[in-house]
């Protein structure tokens, strides 16, 4: 119980510094940071409910005013901007990315964890994310999904990230791998 909680509160922290780390600006212009590649290492390290429970927990702390997202934003107010949809889809992106890399026991550990991230990291997140920008800016679901798209790029190699981190980990430290204990 108490190692879960410890590693619960680790990944609330390693994804609000992943948010410290300065947006790298993609040569279209579209910045990529971070943050996102905690919401995945989340679930594949921690697995489904614990990888969950840190985001909720990173989560709470936002909320609670703490600048924590990328670019230093915090506070209620960020749950009402465009970016919501992403926010909600936070905890359940973690959760799917887990359960796959549960669920998924055979096969190489970078494979699976960078498919698992690349599934709840990228196309469960994006749609959450898609369908908050379309209900806060009343755009269509395709217009909102166009408007995501170059971000793509970046999240695809946060995914590959995700499954290298975690394959050092399963070789390092095997049972520091939760998602698989």
């Amino acid at each position: 119980m108490e190692r879960n909680l410890v590693f619960i509160a680790l990944f609330a922290a390693l994804i609000a510094a992943l948010g410290l780390i300065p947006k790298v600006d993609l040569a279209s212009g579209v910045p990529i940071t971070a943050q996102s590649l905690g919401i995945m290492l989340a679930g594949t390290v921690l697995g489904a409910k614990r990888g969950a429970l840190a985001v909720l927990l990173f989560l709470a702390l936002v909320a609670l005013g703490l600048p924590l997202l990328a670019g230093g934003r915090g506070g209620l107010g960020v749950f009402t901007s465009p970016t919501a949809g992403f926010l909600v889809g936070f905890p359940i992106a973690a959760f799917i990315t887990g359960l796959i890399m549960e669920k998924w026991r055979s096969g190489n550990v970078a494979v699976v964890a960078t498919l698992a991230a690349a599934i709840g990291g990228i196309v469960v997140l994006y749609a959450f994310g898609i369908a908050g920008l379309a209900q806060v800016l009343s755009k269509s679901f395709a217009e909102s999904a166009l408007l995501v798209t170059p971000f793509l790029i970046g999240d695809a190699i946060k995914a590959v990230i995700t499954g290298i981190v975690t394959q050092g980990i399963a070789k390092a430290r095997p049972g520091a791998l939760l998602s698989r204990a």
